[in-house]
């Protein structure tokens, strides 16, 4: 078996990514043999086509409504159940798999295309491609062309697989808003070992970027009467933090975890600043307030907490409950705390509650209800024995959101990652405005906080009659009540796009759903029934319309006759 070409296409227009695996597979044995395509893209993305060919024919995937695309596959399938083609393979990959018999010197082409929107994060958006042919690829090229009408502001490449020899297969170009990324290695660059036929090149070609941006209202663009409008403010100073961390010192965080979790609280009371202010809740069955208020980030006062950090030992139940309402009361009880200030929680766990109160949805409505809006909750779930869709839902009802670390050597770096995220936030309460009349299908457009180094995105329909579409954001900031106004010309606007040659016709209709399906999905997790209902068939009724595998549809692919006649692509989530 000999696949004969790996082609990956990815063409980036102003922040959305349209990307295609193109393998072409040859049998070359003299008796039909199992080829598999098998590849990984982004967790964040969402697959919107697959096709097999073979013999002159096309065999497509179909995307259809989850449970009847099930009860389709369970009615041509009733030999017992087939493996979904999709499974979560890491932090941030998952992997599309998808088997097929080929005949004695016959050839199949698989094509997947996916598309996502890259987040800013710590100040730059990356563009993730997984490679692991394992095998030497005749005809093997990765091709990313990056279009930012802001201006590219400086781009890097990366490639966990580098070698000198291959670092002569990359070529790059770039001018002021365009970049053209080809790495091509010949089959000799592949190669780990000239004398051996195994191939290097496995593991991340990563692509990261940042872009131009004035000390405006953020940059609009508009294709088709779809608009896109991106909020980043910078070199703002940041807003004093009041930080209360919630530790799990359960027995189940015994050993190398609550090591990596002394490490990281060490690293990141370093980076508090003087105006923040700070305290440390640990757990188990029973629950630990280091100070009853909480403490500016003195020299002295951070001294003081590091000696404590390092005493933290593991044993005893968990009550998940107990300690964040006094985690609420220490915050309600403050008092002097800067009016302009970001009150958060941050709450580590490693599993479920075992003492106290232990059904998810009690804790759930105990903590939104004390809450009440007032501060966010952050909820890092250590390992997998955490239910991590009640973490989540509890981050998401109150202002926060919920993240996973991986128990790897370098967990104590994701939890200090996460802090950077979060430590600088720069505006509270911002609201964008949009002439109500003009603009229809509006995305979330009020934001509790924005963090240095993210970015707000959000997106919407104008109707045809608009010649102008003005902005407005109000927000505060550390000294004031800030008003920042903004007018696009749409046709100049529509200008931009017009005859730029890689770029998909249709880019902010598809960001626009792709964004809208992704906030209407966060949001029924938090929502009451009826709400989710409601809620989950509409971003059912986009997938469809945009063609999206998320996890409302499932993509049902055809075989050939005389094989196991279909299969399912589902899209799988963190929450299981």
């Amino acid at each position: 078996i000999e696949i004969y070409k790996l082609h990956v296409d990815s063409k980036v227009t102003s922040r959305f990514a349209h990307t295609i695996i193109n393998s072409k597979i040859v049998n070359r044995a003299n008796e039909s043999r199992e080829v598999t395509f098998e590849v990984e893209l982004p967790k964040t993305a969402f697959i919107t086509n697959f096709s097999m060919s073979m013999d002159g024919k096309v065999y497509p995937g179909i995307i259809k409504e989850k449970a009847s695309a099930q009860k389709e596959y369970d009615t041509a399938v009733s030999q017992g159940q087939g493996a979904g083609l999709v499974r979560i393979t890491g932090r941030k990959l998952e992997q599309f798999h998808i088997s097929i018999s080929v005949a004695a010197a016959s050839k199949v082409t698989f094509e997947l295309m996916y598309e996502e929107l890259l987040k800013r994060q710590l100040g730059k958006f990356e563009l993730l491609i997984k490679v692991r042919p394992k095998q030497l690829v005749t005809h093997f090229q990765i091709d990313v062309h990056i279009f930012e009408p802001q201006g590219i502001r400086f781009l890097e490449t990366d490639s966990t697989f580098t070698t000198n020899e291959l670092t002569k297969a990359l070529t790059k170009v770039q001018t002021e808003t365009k970049a053209h990324i080809l790495f091509k290695p010949t089959v000799d660059q592949q190669k780990a070992d000239p004398e051996l036929n195994e191939n290097i090149l496995n593991g991340d070609f990563v692509v990261r970027y940042d872009v131009k941006r004035g000390a405006t209202a953020g940059d609009i663009q508009i294709v088709n009467g779809y608009f896109v409008h991106y909020f980043a403010p910078h070199e703002m100073p940041a807003l004093p933090k009041n930080v209360i961390f919630v530790i799990d010192r359960s027995g189940s965080m015994a050993g190398r975890k609550i090591e990596q979790t002394r490490d990281a609280l060490l690293k990141i009371l370093q980076d508090l600043r003087l105006k923040d202010r700070f305290s440390f809740i640990t757990f188990n069955n029973k629950v630990v307030e280091w100070k009853s208020s909480l403490l500016q980030a003195t020299p002295e006062n951070v001294a003081s907490a590091a000696g404590f950090v390092q005493t933290i030992s593991a044993s005893g139940g968990t009550d998940i409950n107990r300690a964040l309402l006094t985690a609420v009361s220490v915050l309600d009880k403050a008092e002097r705390l800067p009016e302009k200030s970001v009150s958060m929680i941050i709450l580590l766990t490693d599993g479920q509650s075992t003492s106290g109160e232990s059904r998810m949805e009690v804790i759930q409505e105990n903590i939104q209800k004390a809450v009440n809006g007032k501060y966010a909750l952050f909820c890092l779930g250590f390992g997998f024995d955490v239910s991590y869709k009640f973490l989540e839902k509890m981050a998401l009802s109150n202002g926060g959101l919920a993240r996973r670390i991986y128990e790897n050597a370098d967990a104590d770096l994701q939890l200090q990652n996460f802090y950077q995220e979060v430590a600088t936030p720069i505006l509270m309460k911002i609201e964008m405005h949009y002439p109500e009349n003009a603009v229809e299908g509006l995305t979330k457009n009020n934001f509790e906080l924005f963090f240095e180094g993210s970015e707000i995105v959000v997106s919407g329909k104008i109707s045809n009659k608009l010649d102008l579409l003005p902005v407005e954001i109000k927000a505060q900031s550390h000294a004031s009540d800030l008003i920042l106004r903004e007018e696009a010309n749409v046709k100049e606007k529509e200008q931009e796009f017009q005859n730029q040659s890689y770029i998909f016709e249709n880019f902010t209709e598809r960001l626009w759903a792709y964004l809208t399906i992704q906030q209407l999905l966060e949001e029924s997790i938090s929502a009451q029934e009826e709400k989710q209902k409601i809620l989950e068939a509409k971003a059912l009724e986009l997938s469809l319309q945009h063609s999206f595998v998320t996890p409302l549809t499932s993509m049902v692919i055809s075989k050939p006759d005389g094989q196991q006649q279909m299969e399912l692509a589902n899209k799988p989530t963190e929450a299981g």
